[in-house]
């Protein structure tokens, strides 16, 4: 049976001259791979960081209409602060709250110009494969010492760099959920796809032409949904013959989408989910709960979306699709991964974030024990280490990437000393017996999952023998 990731792979980078003289190279030039970069240059590291758009932070620049609810002291990084202050820069007031582009502009471009991290910035550099120089995924001998290749796609053409070792932090918002309920796209949503969206469209601002006057269906029940919902309502009011019209795939009980209000720790969080409520109490959204798409038809010049069971949403002209991301991992096929069989997060997270069991905004302090893959030097990072699972802050990612940076370096103290201090949600439910059911008898690396509350971090079993399976460490 295969190791699990964490039992003999939790070794610092091979000291021969060959590895050490590579690069690692941190794939993604958004929060948390700039913020990679600055802490294994903190370390004495050489980073690389690859950017597959024309301009960093492409996937917040996407969104960069939209109010973050968590604050600048959860946003900004102590290493790259460091950077920064060094240079002059001025940190934002620490309780204001930005919205993507602010986040952009006040905090990733400053950082990105930066002389250390610009010089190891490649632009336009699209990662589309992993592997080790000359040997595939199936040879083990010497594999830990083999230098990693990463394939990539620039403006001149397929290149390929060597590595030392490799942080993911692509992030998955470039890589929406489908429609379908099933998890494939509903039928008929490629053939329409030119009136679906994906995420949160600038409905107020860019996109605006496109929604007002039209009947919009909404199809999601996370912060991604609230906000394209809430702002559809506000163009109801400005514009006659805008309608709203929302679709969640649960029961009637909506605590987790409006989320805890007063009790959550961000009070934009709690009023996002509260603003909610009261938009669609008060008749502006139209609410249909229990509804599971399964196809989307054209008829009569408008969009109709079909469930499974007869039921159906008619007289629609644009729909937003806001179900989720879920991570690439076709560049990855040539690599060792553990990945949780369902969320396709980083194994060892699969207990702490299953949304299935949990719906809490806070996770288990975790750093390089819990993220190593059985590919030695391998790490995915930030959102994309979370898979499927929604619910993920900045403040994760930068403790992930200190772990790692320290780890890499051989400052194992360092590494293992993981702190992570993340606001409550004010909504932590365990009461899913069914799918806690399902998780016991499945379990994670071979033995029983737990299925306590979220709320209060359990502990993170290991295969019975094993110093650090891959659920990581013992608990303390």
């Amino acid at each position: 049976m295969p190791e699990c990731a964490g039992s003999r792979n939790l070794t610092p980078l091979p000291g021969d001259p060959e590895m050490t003289s590579l690069p690692i190279i941190v794939i993604g030039a958004g929060p948390v791979g700039l913020a990679a970069a600055a802490h294994l240059l903190d370390h004495g590291l050489e980073p690389l960081v690859l950017e597959a758009a024309p301009d960093i932070a492409a996937h917040v620049r996407d969104w960069a209409q939209v109010q973050l609810f968590s604050p600048w002291r959860y946003n900004i990084d102590q290493a790259t602060r460091a950077l920064l202050e060094a240079s002059g820069w001025q940190a934002p007031p620490p309780d204001g709250l930005p919205t993507g582009g602010e986040l952009v502009d006040r905090y990733l471009r400053p950082l990105a110009a930066l002389p250390p991290i610009a010089a190891r910035l490649r632009l336009n550099h699209r990662v589309t494969a992993i592997s080790r120089q000359g040997v595939d995924k199936v040879k083990t001998a010497g594999r830990a010492a083999t230098p990693f290749v990463v394939r990539v796609a620039t403006l001149a053409g397929d290149t390929e760099l060597l590595a030392s070792a490799v942080l993911d932090a692509s992030g998955t918002w470039s890589t929406p959920n489908p429609m379908g309920a099933n998890g494939l796209p509903a039928i008929g949503e490629t053939t329409n796809a030119a009136r679906i969206a994906y995420g949160i469209p600038d409905v107020l601002g860019a996109a605006r032409a496109r929604y007002a006057g039209k009947r919009v269906l909404v199809i999601g029940a996370g912060h991604s949904a609230a906000n394209a919902l809430l702002d559809l309502a506000t163009l109801g009011e400005e514009q006659p013959g805008t309608g709203v019209v929302w679709a969640v795939r649960g029961s009637d009980d909506l605590r987790r989408v409006f989320g805890g209000g007063d009790g959550d720790a961000l009070h934009a969080r709690g009023a996002l989910g509260t603003a909610l409520r009261r938009r669609q109490e008060s008749g502006a959204i139209e609410l249909i709960t229990g509804f599971r798409a399964a196809a989307v038809v054209a008829e009569d010049g408008r969009l109709a979306v079909e469930d499974g069971g007869g039921r159906r949403i008619a007289g629609i002209d644009e729909i937003i699709v806001a179900t989720g991301q879920r991570p690439d991992l076709a560049p990855l096929r040539e690599l060792r991964l553990r990945l949780d069989p369902w969320l396709e997060c980083a194994a060892a997270l699969g207990p702490l974030i299953d949304p299935n069991l949990h719906s809490c905004g806070t996770v288990r302090p975790h750093g390089v024990r819990e993220l190593t893959h059985p590919e030695p030097g391998f790490y995915t990072v930030g959102v994309k280490s979370y898979g499927r699972a929604p619910t993920f802050l900045m403040a994760t990612g930068y403790e992930q990437v200190r772990s790692i940076a320290a780890f890499l370096a051989g400052d194992l103290d360092a590494a293992h000393a993981v702190k992570l201090d993340l606001p409550e949600t004010g909504v932590c439910s365990s009461d899913l017996p069914s799918a806690a059911a399902t998780q016991q008898d499945t379990g994670y690396c071979g033995v029983p999952a737990p299925a306590a509350s979220c709320c209060a971090p359990e502990p993170v079993l290991v295969a019975p023998g094993q110093a650090g399976g891959c659920c990581g460490p013992h608990a303390p």
